[in-house]
């Protein structure tokens, strides 16, 4: 990066034992810091796979902060970013690698947007398109997905941008996005405060998200910019198909703390009664029709197992 160049943004990247992936982010992002665009903070959270070494080897440009503990992702981001002087930051996942233009594309919406947090559209190896933004959790958001009304009311559905009625080439205003990539004023951030330090993993963008649209603040999904993305690589490696109950755990966590235990009863219970439901009716299908409706009942089961636990371990 040239000495006088003054970067836009401060690109905080989470790392945990994902060397290949994360040797492949630091190449996506060298040319946004050759430049000029992008200051670039490694966070290894303790890796044991030589990821600290490959950033000062092959990657010396970007600044390294090496921890021998793992805070989750949101305190490693809040360290990274902690010096930041730039008008913008961005959080990154250390599997995620910016397309050409990706960075300029969150820039343009940022200027265009002011005090908003920006989400790019994520993109899976094979090329698909990751379903990344959601509604805030509610008994409304309950009703449509898991009592199923979105699929009888269609506009509902897509206001909510549930998964298949959702539109990923159009730039609209979401509830919350994943965290995968996320980009806001740097002012903006600070006024947040960052990312609540007790959410070790999951959830924290669903809180990021819910505190900025609360201070006036919405999430804004951009199309344009492309942000390549391996889904949870980081917590296959450490959950493996224990996740679900992880995020469920981390969801009822969240919702006690932000929406006060009553609302957090009623909006699980409904949630429960309407898994109970689902799975039943699923089972039945799947005696008719295995092939079709096998994996949606083992799906659904699996929700509800995880939710009766979530709700379980927080009462």
């Amino acid at each position: 990066m040239s000495a006088h160049a003054a970067p836009a943004v401060t690109v905080a990247v989470v790392s945990w034992n994902t060397r290949d992936l994360l040797d492949a982010c630091l190449r996506a992002l060298e040319p946004e810091h050759a430049a000029g665009r992008a200051a670039v903070v490694v966070v290894d959270n303790g890796s044991g796979d030589g990821s600290p070494a490959l950033v000062r080897d092959a990657h010396p440009w970007a600044a390294l902060v090496e921890r021998f503990d793992n805070p989750g992702f949101g305190t490693a981001a809040n360290v990274a970013l902690a010096g930041a002087r730039t008008p913008y930051v961005a959080v990154a996942n250390a599997d995620t690698a910016v397309t050409p233009g990706a960075l300029d594309a969150l820039l343009a919406a940022a200027a265009r947007h002011g005090d908003a947090v920006l989400a790019p559209c994520l993109r899976t190896p094979g090329g698909g398109i990751q379903h990344s933004v959601h509604p805030f959790p509610s008994l409304r958001q309950v009703a449509a997905v898991d009592l199923g009304l979105a699929r009888v009311l269609p506009g509902e559905a897509r206001r909510l941008a549930l998964e298949g009625a959702w539109d990923p080439g159009a730039g609209r205003t979401v509830d919350w996005a994943h965290g995968a990539f996320l980009l806001l004023p740097r002012a903006l951030w600070e006024r947040l405060g960052g990312f609540d330090p007790s959410m070790w993993m999951y959830a924290e963008d669903l809180d990021l998200c819910w505190r900025a649209a609360r201070a006036g603040a919405p999430t804004r999904y951009v199309p344009d910019a492309v942000v390549e993305h391996h889904v949870a690589a980081s917590t296959t490696q450490a959950w493996g198909a224990g996740r679900l109950q992880r995020s469920q755990r981390a969801a009822h966590a969240w919702s006690r703390r932000r929406l006060g235990p009553a609302r957090t009863a009623a909006w699980w219970g409904l949630a429960i009664g309407a898994g109970v439901v689902r799975s039943a009716a699923l089972t039945v299908a799947a005696r008719l029709a295995p092939v079709g409706y096998g994996w949606r009942r083992d799906r659904a089961r699996a929700l509800l197992a995880a939710r009766l636990a979530a709700r379980r371990e927080g009462s």
